[in-house]
């Protein structure tokens, strides 16, 4: 063994040192002595071994921070350091965790000897590094020793800290909530002029800047993070991002998870730039895949229970709890709520001509064609089957004739292609109900229901109210009738298809 290849040891007992001292000389091996941990940093920084030996717990510093301080300096980044200490699959991992080379049990002479030839041979198979430290220039160059381990140790307090808000993010329930808390956290440690996320999939964008300068910064951070204008987003505007319109790049880090990544985060800092901004992109971004992964599946947990996958509108149960809210809300406040239950008609010969693919188009183009005859605030929904219903609140019936036949005529009006590339024309029914007083939601759309049977029985592709409908009660007085109809001519889907059902 080369006589240049020297071990540092670092034993606080001085009989133990001595003992282990004499035991790998008589090994072969050149040993250097230290008492504690902030002696044997010093000692390794001014002169660099060839492989430490150091105990788990020391004074000063521990053999984990050691380990990390030998790691962080470009001049002993590749010193082996064997770790010794008491037994335990904890210690060991705390060793690992720390980038030891090898975690030995005190006592074991010859499997840290078996160690230590390892690391020696593994020293002498990567060659010398005389030139490391003149290409690499250390964070802390300058400094004194004493004030390196310092720098080191606030680096890692910095780091533990940051990681640790982080990860309390995976409590969040979705994007917008997780980009909000983040937006918090971060600009309590830096100031900025913009930061954003984004997501792969599903595709999110989320930004945090200043409402003086909303659209520069957001045409900023998506030039940045190679953002399209039509990604979906959510925007956090507050006076903790910064105004300044002018300011150093944007830091962008991939945000990994697994074997891949999940998105991307980037900041915009003002200037000048703080040296602890880059490590705190690098470090957030090592830690937020976690916390995005877990919105993301409670968020698609909570879509699945709520949304009717084929069309993308919300299924019936979900319907159901937003219309019983909206009616409580319309009875304290004596406004009105109209409810449109449309049925797509001949669906059945659809499916049986075509097949069930081509049918699944049609419900998907019907539910897509829907809300935009509606306004922002009402609601659309699959009821179930080829039924849909949509939900009209401050809306007397006569408004919602209006909104069902807008809606008739949008169906009226296109086709759905079929497999065989024939155009299937599509047309549908609707009943219409406004809420009376006392009535629960269910109710409600048993009349709606019902009219729009009455209008499938008066012909199909046409627009019944329940108004127009006799009353099922009793000694009731002769309804009057309030509808609209299609035009006198309709054009039928069964006319297409070559018989009626």
């Amino acid at each position: 063994m080369p006589p240049s290849l020297r071990v540092l040891l670092i034993d606080p007992a001085d009989e133990a040192r001595r003992i282990l001292t004499e035991r790998l000389t008589l090994q072969g091996f050149t040993v250097v002595e230290c008492r504690d941990g902030a002696e044997g940093a010093i000692a390794a920084l001014q002169s660099t071994p060839a492989v430490v030996v150091a105990d788990l717990s020391m004074p000063s510093i521990s053999g984990v921070q050691l380990c990390r301080l030998l790691k962080s300096e470009s001049s002993t980044s590749h010193v082996p350091v064997v770790l010794r200490g008491p037994g335990g699959q904890r210690n060991r991992f705390w060793a690992e965790q720390a980038g030891a080379y090898a975690y030995v049990v005190k006592g074991r002479m010859g499997e840290l000897v078996r160690a230590l030839r390892r690391a020696l041979r593994r020293v002498v198979e990567q060659g010398p590094r005389s030139d490391a430290t003149f290409f690499v220039q250390s964070s802390t160059e300058g400094l004194d020793v004493r004030e390196r381990i310092a720098a080191h140790l606030d680096a890692a307090l910095f780091d533990s800290v940051v990681a640790a808000e982080v990860r309390r993010l995976g409590a969040t329930e979705s994007f917008d909530r997780l980009m909000d808390l983040l937006s918090q956290f971060v600009s309590q440690v830096t100031s900025y002029r913009w930061m954003a996320v984004t997501r792969d999939t599903p595709p999110r964008f989320g930004l945090h800047v200043n409402a003086n300068c909303r659209e520069r910064m957001l045409a900023e951070a998506r030039t940045a993070l190679g953002v399209s204008e039509s990604m979906a987003m959510v925007t956090i505007e507050d006076e903790d991002a910064v105004d300044d319109l002018e300011g150093p790049p944007a830091i962008c880090e991939r945000i990994p998870f697994g074997d891949g990544y999940l998105g991307t985060i980037g900041l915009a800092p003002r200037a000048p730039v703080h040296h602890s901004d880059p490590i705190l992109i690098k470090t957030i971004a090592r830690e937020l895949g976690g916390a995005l992964r877990m919105a993301t599946l409670v968020e698609e947990s909570r879509l699945t229970a709520t949304t009717d996958m084929l069309t993308g509108l919300l299924n019936r149960r979900a319907f159901l709890e937003w219309a019983t809210r909206e009616l409580r809300r319309a009875e304290r406040y004596r406004d009105s709520l109209s409810v449109v239950v449309l049925d797509v008609d001949h669906f059945k010969q659809v499916n049986d001509r075509y097949g069930h693919a081509t049918g699944d188009n049609v419900l998907a183009f019907v539910g897509s064609m829907l809300p935009k005859a509606v306004r922002s605030c009402d609601v659309v929904a699959r009821y179930g089957g080829e039924e849909f219903v949509l939900a009209l609140p401050s809306t007397p019936l006569q408004g919602a004739v209006l909104v069902a036949e807008r809606a008739r005529r949008t169906l009226e009006e296109a086709t759905v292609q079929a497999g065989n590339g024939s155009s299937v024309p599509v047309t549908a029914s609707f009943g219409v109900a406004q809420l009376n007083s006392g009535e629960t939601i269910d109710q409600l759309i048993d009349r709606a229901d019902r009219a729009m049977y009455a209008a499938k029985s008066g012909g199909r592709n046409r627009v019944e109210t329940a108004e127009s409908l006799p009353d099922p009660r009793p000694h009731a007085s002769a309804p009057v009738a309030v509808h609209s109809a299609a035009p006198p001519h309709p054009v039928h889907i069964a006319d297409f298809l070559g018989g009626k059902n």
